[in-house]
């Protein structure tokens, strides 16, 4: 249908239809001849390693896809390889959505070489794929190439503190990525400190998302530093990242210093009068930030 009768259909939504390989199949046949479709919709769609073969292929040959979403399918670094060889011929596709398949550390090195030849990808969501730190260490090297993606997306993974050392070290020489959404990874005060020294050297990230990790009040005094001299971070979310009144003391200090955070969320950590009376205090001093969400724990 969609080859030779919807020559006007720029959007299909299919998502929770049980299409399976078999399905995606027939679709990648019709994306090979298709001129108009420009979002393409498969969540939720028992989606394996064949289907995403098929898809994978058509890629080269379609000229008008932009968006395509297989999250919460059943890809695995099989898959994950096919749509990465697919991506450097490819030169429309802006944003592919993988979000909770399993294509682990060999998947996202798949994806990761496809990064450094690809120059159309703006937005890469790969969270809750079972990537370790192995895996983020090819994405960081891709990044320190790639010159187009803006948005990446690897919550829910497993890249702890060396997986984040190596995207920290990526970060230092990357000019265009925009957003980094890296929490619930097993982040720890090293790996904040690693992300905050290439913070310091970073002119483009905009947000960062380190919610759900265990930086602490030493990983805090880290991004503290970070603050100080950053001019472009608008969105920092430490959510639920065992920060006690010491951290939000620190965080505090910066906050007097920097005068581009916008929204800073501290939910959920371990921050009492005196954290929040440091908070409270910068704020009287910081006309920038708009947001403050702050779960206090008081006896």
């Amino acid at each position: 249908m969609l080859e030779h009768n919807l020559w006007t259909l720029t959007e299909l939504r299919l998502g929770d239809n049980e299409i399976g390989d078999v399905g995606a199949q027939s679709l990648a046949d019709a994306l090979r001849h298709n001129k108009s479709l420009t979002t393409l919709h498969l969540e939720y769609n028992e989606i394996g390693d064949v289907g995403a073969r098929s898809l994978g292929d058509a890629l080269p040959h379609n000229t008008t896809l932009i968006k395509l979403i297989l999250s919460i399918n059943q890809i695995g670094h099989v898959g994950a390889r096919s749509l990465g060889d697919a991506l450097p011929h490819n030169k429309t596709l802006i944003t592919l959505g993988l979000w909770s398949n399993q294509i682990g550390d060999v998947g996202a090195q798949s994806l990761a070489d496809a990064l450094q030849r690809n120059k159309t990808l703006i937005t890469l969501d790969l969270g809750y794929n079972q990537i370790g730190y192995t895996g983020a260490q090819s994405l960081g090297d891709a990044l320190q190439h790639n010159k187009s993606l803006t948005t990446l997306i690897l919550g829910g993974n497993q890249i702890g503190d060396t997986g984040s050392q190596s995207l920290g070290d990526a970060l230092r020489y990357n000019k265009t990525l925009i957003e980094l959404n890296l929490g619930r990874n097993q982040i720890g005060h090293v790996g904040a400190q690693s992300l905050g020294i290439a913070l310091q050297h970073n002119k483009s990230l905009s947000t960062l998302i380190l919610g759900g990790n265990q930086i602490g009040d030493t990983g805090a005094r880290s991004l503290d530093d970070a603050l100080r001299y950053n001019k472009t971070l608008t969105i920092l979310n430490l959510w639920r990242n065992q920060i006690g009144d010491a951290g939000a003391q620190s965080l505090a200090d910066a906050l007097r210093h920097n005068k581009t955070l916008t929204t800073l969320n501290l939910r959920e950590n371990e921050i009492g009068y005196v954290g929040a009376q440091s908070l409270g205090d910068a704020l009287q001093h910081n006309t920038v930030i708009l947001l403050l969400s702050l779960s206090i724990q008081c006896l």
